[in-house]
Parts: C-alpha cells; structure tokens; sequence
C-alpha cells in the first residue's frame, strides 16, 4: 500500500529539490571555470570524493548498522548516477552545450515510462502534458538553432537515461532504506568509478593545480554544495515525491542554470529564454494542480 503523505510535507519537499536545482544552476558557472583546468573525470573524481569523506563523517553511525542490502542499493544509484555524469561529460565533447543540456534534460519525459515499467506506477494523462510543457519550455531555453544529429547527441540520450533510471530507482530505494545513508554509498560509488576510469578516459593527471586557491575552492564548492548537499537533498526529496513531480521539479536546473549564467557569466537573456522558462514553471504547476483537475485524488 502506498503511504500517503501530507501536504506540508510533500511542499517541504519540493522546497528541497527546488533548492537542489538552484545549487545545481550554480554549480554550471563553478564547473564551466574548474573544467578549464582540469581534466573532466579527474574533477568528477575529486569533486565526488570530497563529497563523499564528508559525508561519511557526518553519517558515520548510519554506515556503521548499514545492512547489506541497503549498501547494494545505494551502490546501484551509484553506478547510474556516475554513468550519467560520464556520458553527460563525454557527450558534451561531441556536441553543444545548448544540445547536451536539452537532451540530458529530457529524462522529464523518459521518467514517468521507466517508472511504470520498473515501479508499475502507471504515468497519469496529466503527467505526459506537464512533461511535454516542460520538454517545449527546455527547448526554448537550451537550444539556440543547432541541427543535426551526432555522436554526441546519442551518448548525451544515454546520460539523459541514465539519469532517469537513477530518479526511478531512487522512488523505489528510499522508500524501504535511509535517504542518507543511500546518498553516501552512492557518492562513494560515483567517486570510485571515476578514478577507475580517469586514467583510460584523460590520461595523467598533476595535482598540482590543486595549489591555486580559487580552483580549490571551486571544487570544495561542488562537493559540498553541488554534491553532498543536492543529492542529499534530492533523495530526502523523492523519499516523499512521486519519479514524475521529482523529475519536473529537478528539470527546473535548466532555467536556474541559464539565470546564472545571465548574472555572473554576462549571457543575455531573450524572449525565447523568458517563454521557455514560463513554460518550465507552468509544466511544474500543471504536474500538481492536475489531481486536482481531474476530481480525482494523486496517484505516483
């Protein structure tokens, strides 16, 4: 039987994965500077390890009396989540900026299928509207007139699934385990795959840039703020969100992303951008208040 929860709660919630978004904006203005510098899978690597030792320090007990189940699936979202950021990282090689944060956002529109079938939560008509509203709204705020179709775009749809399996799985797992007990295996995990791969993937690596302080300080930010906190906030999150609302919520990293990027890298901001972000607020509304529309009550 599915637990019910009440409406503050699932608002807090949604606070909590709004938030999430927010760090996340951010965090593309700290990335677009430390990505300069050092190579792409060894900043994953020492961006999630960081994450992943404070983490470990905070919940130190909970590691403690984990069950082995509960580390398995934490080391699943691990794997998802860490294969996301590898293909989303890879594809962008391939292909534009503009593009790979369109497609990789698409899990909007992938999440409430993989939920059926992985969850047997069957996706609402209301649920497919606000993902296409969110889909247009991401279109009109990422794409700025590429064509075509390339390599990168095929390994960026592979991130975008990624993503979406992750989301799906997390429903399942955090409603039978501890959010934050899940957040720091799967960190782990996401950190020990990209030390595995780094080397194949960029060759050496000197840790002697880590002796600038700015560039110090800006993967302290994305591993404190960008990692250990959104992904902890997102698993607390989803613990009391449907796969559908968490994904639409989530997406809204993209209209963040693009407001910081107006503000602090000089971007401008155009009608298209605005109507795109109204379309992204507008698919989040519709997601919530379609229930209610419906005269009949929410269901996943």
């Amino acid at each position: 039987m599915e637990i019910q929860y009440s409406t503050k709660t699932k608002m807090f919630a949604a606070l909590g994965l709004l938030i999430t978004t927010m760090i996340w904006g951010s965090g593309f203005v700290v990335m677009k500077n430390s990505v300069d510098v050092v190579l792409p899978a060894y900043l994953l690597a020492l961006r999630f390890t960081a994450a992943a030792v404070s983490m470990a320090a905070l919940f130190h007990k909970s590691l403690r009396g984990a069950s082995r189940e509960a580390l398995v699936c934490g080391a699943v979202l691990g794997v998802f989540l860490g294969t996301s950021y590898l293909f989303q990282t890879y594809g962008l090689k391939h292909t534009t900026a503009s593009k790979n944060a369109f497609i990789t956002t698409l899990y909007v529109i992938i999440v409430p299928f993989f939920h059926w079938l992985i969850n047997k939560k069957r996706p609402k008509l209301y649920n497919l509207i606000a993902a296409v509203f969110a889909v247009v709204g991401l279109a009109l705020l990422s794409l700025q007139g590429d064509k075509g179709i390339n390599y990168g775009d095929f390994l960026t749809l592979i991130c975008g699934m990624c993503f979406a399996l992750h989301m799906v799985y997390i429903d399942r797992f955090t409603a039978i385990h501890d959010p934050a007990l899940l957040t720091v295996v799967q960190i782990a995990v996401a950190a020990a795959l990209f030390w595995c791969v780094a080397p194949v993937l960029d060759g050496t690596f000197s840790f002697a840039v880590l002796s600038d302080r700015g560039l110090a300080a800006g993967i302290l930010y994305l591993a404190l703020f960008s990692t250990m906190l959104a992904f902890l906030l997102q698993n607390l999150g989803q613990k009391y969100l449907s796969a559908n609302t968490s994904s639409l919520l989530l997406s809204m990293e993209a209209v963040f992303g693009a407001l910081f990027s107006v503000i602090f890298l000089g971007d401008v901001l155009t009608e298209r951008m605005l109507t795109g972000c109204a379309l992204m607020f507008a698919a989040v509304l519709f997601s919530e208040l379609g229930p209610g529309l419906s005269g009949k009550g929410r269901n996943g």
